[in-house]
C-alpha cells in the first residue's frame, strides 16, 4: 500500500474510531459524523413526539393532585338591604338590624374520593406506558433507518469507486483510439455504462437524502448538515441469534411490550372507573351550620343542617353500564393483543432465522476475494487479455454482488431491531 494511501487509510479508521465511541462530532462545517448511540441519545433528548407524549404524561399525572383535593367549604352571609321602617340600608342595629349566616362543606360518600385517586392513578399509568409504546415504536424507525442508510451510503462508495474507475478507463481507451488500437464501439458502451453507474447512483443518493431527513427529524439535527454514518465492525459479529430461543423471546414480549402493558392498564382503569360510577349512585351529604340573628325563633338562633339527594330516579345508571362495557371491550382487545403479539414474535423470530442462515451461507471472505480479483479484471482488459464483453459482465456481477451483500447486513441488522422491537427490549445491542 501507497504512503500516501496508508495515510488516508488511517485517517479514515481514526474518523470511524471516534463514531463508534457514541459521540457526534463535526468533521466540517457541513458533516456530521453520526454513530447509532449518538444518534439515539439526541433522539430521546430532543425527538419533538416524544416530548409531546411526556407533557401528556406530566398532565395526567396533575390528575392525581386534583384528585386528592378536598371540596372548598361554602360560606353564606345574609343582611337586610333595606329597613322601611328605620329608613335606613344595611340595618345593623339591635333594635332594627337583621343578618344570616352559614357555613357548609360537602361531604363525599362511598369513598368517592379515593376512588378517584385510584382512577387516576391508573391514568397516569396509562400514558406512561403510552409513552413507552412510541418510544419503542420510534426507536426501532430510528434504529432501521439508521441501519437503511448506512449501507446504503456503503454501497454509494461502490458507485463512487466503480464511476471513477471507469472514467480513468475511458480515458485510456480515448487515448488508444486516437492510436487505432481500440474501436469506437468499445469507446460507446464503456460510455453507457459510466452514465448507467452515474444515473443510478444519483438515484441511490437521493434515497439517502430522504433517510437522512428521516434521521434529522427524529433526532432534531440541523437539516443542512450531511450525515455520514459509522457503525462498530463488531456490531455485526456481536449478533449472534442463535442464543435465543423463541420460548425466552415470548415470555420478554410478554413481560416488557409497553403496548401490552397498556391495554391491560386499561382493563385495570375501566375496573376502577365501575367501582367509582357505583359510588357516584350513592347521594353526597352536604352539612352546614346556620346562624340567624333574628328573623328565627328564638333569637340568635343556631342551627345545624344536613341535606342529601334522594336517588328515586338518577342512580348513575348509564355511567355504570358504560363502565361494564368498557371492561368487556378492554378483554376482548387484551385477547387480540396477546394474539398479535405471539404471532409478531413468531414471524419476526422466523424471518431472523431465515435471513441469518442465508447471511452465514455466504462465503464471509467473498467481498475481499472479489475485491482482489476485480484489480486484476481491469489489469487483464487494460492489456487486452480480456474482451470488452467479459470485463463488463465481470464488472457488473461485482456490483450486485456487493449491493446484495449490503441488502443482505441491512436485512440482518434490520431482524435484530424487529425483534427488539416485538420483545419490547433490548435482547441485542
Amino acid at each position: 500500500m501507497a504512503t500516501h494511501q496508508l495515510k488516508y487509510y488511517i485517517l479514515f479508521i481514526g474518523f470511524a474510531s471516534a463514531g463508534i465511541s457514541g459521540t457526534a462530532t463535526a468533521q466540517t462545517t457541513d458533516t456530521l459524523q453520526l454513530s447509532l448511540p449518538a444518534a439515539e441519545a439526541l433522539f430521546i433528548k430532543n425527538n419533538y413526539q416524544l416530548i409531546a407524549q411526556n407533557y401528556q404524561t406530566a398532565e395526567a399525572k396533575a390528575e392525581i393532585i386534583t384528585a386528592k383535593l378536598f371540596d372548598n367549604p361554602e360560606v353564606n352571609f345574609e343582611n337586610q338591604l333595606y329597613n322601611p321602617e328605620s329608613k335606613r340600608f344595611f340595618e345593623t342595629s339591635k333594635a332594627h338590624g337583621q343578618y344570616q349566616g352559614s357555613i357548609s362543606q360537602l361531604v363525599k360518600l362511598a369513598g368517592k374520593r379515593n376512588k378517584n385517586i385510584s382512577l387516576a392513578t391508573a391514568g397516569a399509568q396509562l400514558a406512561e406506558y403510552q409513552y413507552f409504546d412510541l418510544m419503542r415504536t420510534l426507536r426501532y424507525d430510528l434504529r432501521s433507518n439508521f441501519y437503511k442508510a448506512f449501507y446504503a451510503q456503503q454501497s454509494a462508495k461502490l458507485y463512487q469507486q466503480q464511476i471513477s474507475s471507469l472514467q480513468k478507463l475511458l480515458s485510456a481507451s480515448e487515448e488508444q483510439l486516437k492510436l487505432g488500437n481500440i474501436a469506437m464501439k468499445d469507446i460507446i458502451r464503456i460510455k453507457s455504462l459510466v452514465y448507467t453507474l452515474q444515473s443510478e447512483y444519483n438515484n441511490l443518493e437521493n434515497d439517502i437524502e430522504d433517510m437522512q431527513t428521516d434521521l434529522k427529524l427524529m433526532t432534531n439535527i440541523q437539516p443542512d448538515l450531511n450525515l455520514k454514518l459509522v457503525m462498530d465492525p463488531a456490531e455485526e459479529q456481536n449478533y449472534q441469534l442463535d442464543k435465543q430461543t423463541y420460548v425466552n423471546l415470548l415470555d420478554s414480549a410478554r413481560n416488557n411490550r409497553a403496548d401490552l402493558k397498556l391495554t391491560q392498564t386499561g382493563i385495570t382503569y375501566a375496573e376502577r372507573n365501575l367501582r367509582l360510577q357505583k359510588a357516584m349512585a350513592i347521594p353526597d351529604a352536604q352539612v352546614s351550620l346556620v346562624y340567624d340573628w333574628k328573623s328565627s325563633y328564638p333569637d340568635n338562633y343556631t342551627g345545624l343542617g344536613l341535606t342529601i339527594p334522594l336517588p328515586l330516579f338518577n342512580r348513575n345508571q348509564g355511567e355504570i353500564k358504560k363502565a361494564r362495557i368498557a371492561i368487556d371491550a378492554g378483554k376482548s382487545r387484551l385477547s387480540q393483543q396477546e394474539a398479535t403479539l405471539e404471532n409478531e414474535v413468531a414471524n419476526s423470530y422466523k424471518t431472523a432465522l431465515r435471513t441469518e442462515g442465508l447471511y452465514h451461507s455466504f462465503d464471509q471472505h467473498f467481498s475481499a476475494d472479489f475485491d482482489k480479483l476485480i484489480g486484476e479484471v481491469v489489469k487483464n482488459f487494460k492489456n487486452r487479455n480480456m474482451s470488452l464483453i467479459e470485463f463488463m459482465d465481470f464488472y457488473d456481477s461485482y456490483k450486485q454482488s456487493t449491493l446484495q451483500m449490503n441488502d443482505l447486513k441491512y436485512q440482518r441488522m434490520n431482524a435484530k431491531e424487529e425483534i427488539n422491537y416485538v420483545t419490547g427490549s433490548t435482547i441485542f445491542k
